[in-house]
């Protein structure tokens, strides 16, 4: 996602928990790049850090035009088996990490009067997937945190909005196993996974000036998974 806007000249300032090296290779290819990138090293769901992330951000960009939500973690089990602490990592990473930033973000958004936030969800949080009643709780909340947003902010020329991809060949897939991914790949219409690089394009054109028009929608990038 990152290296797909600063190859269109887009200048970043992403932020990771705490695979240092990752980040440190994603800001090396992207010096070879047209737009400028910064690694901010946070915690999605500690609300003074966010603040303090986003002022670095913008101190680094000279503007903050755009947001993309998209902190996330898995943590799944059926609910019967799932412990107190499972149910809390989620909720605070996926859930309160969108409202810290968020807010962090829109006063600035505001004063400029303009601003595009994108919220990464999940077909999880439309259709459910068994053994992830925390995570869809998540997903689904982040796209009610969209709708309402979008009508709280759209007269100061800001839009919110969600993608909300299906299966993606991720290190998450990864670790799916593997009799399990058959089955998974069989269901989807498309019949295989999105790519990285189809959902970077999506909330791409979100960030864009030609998605002005587009707020409190939720693109689903799922291969017909959900309909």
């Amino acid at each position: 996602m990152v290296l797909s806007l600063v190859g269109v000249g887009a200048d970043v300032a992403f932020t990771y928990r705490d695979n240092d090296a990752a980040a440190e290779a994603v800001c090396r290819e992207g010096k070879q790049m047209p737009g400028r990138v910064w690694a901010l090293k946070a915690e999605a769901e500690d609300y003074e850090q966010s603040k303090s992330t986003i002022e670095q951000a913008y101190n680094l960009l000279g503007r903050l035009d755009g947001l993309v939500l998209n902190a996330g973690i898995t943590r799944d089990r059926p609910l019967v088996m799932m412990p107190e602490e499972n149910w809390d990592e989620v909720i605070a990473t996926n859930l309160k990490g969108t409202f810290t930033y968020a807010r962090a973000a829109i006063y600035e958004m505001i004063r400029q009067r303009y601003g595009r936030i994108v919220c990464v969800s999940s077909v999880s949080g439309i259709v459910g997937v068994a053994g992830q009643s925390n995570y869809a709780a998540t997903k689904a909340g982040q796209i009610g945190f969209v709708k309402a947003l979008a009508k709280e902010v759209a007269a100061y020329g800001i839009t919110v909005n969600a993608v909300a991809p299906g299966f993606v060949e991720t290190d998450i897939w990864k670790s799916i196993p593997e009799a399990k991914r058959e089955g998974i790949i069989s269901s989807i219409p498309l019949g295989r996974l999105a790519q990285p690089e189809e959902v970077a394009g999506a909330i791409r054109f979100l960030l864009s000036e030609e998605a002005a028009y587009i707020t409190g929608s939720v693109l689903v990038i799922d291969g017909g998974l959900s309909s």
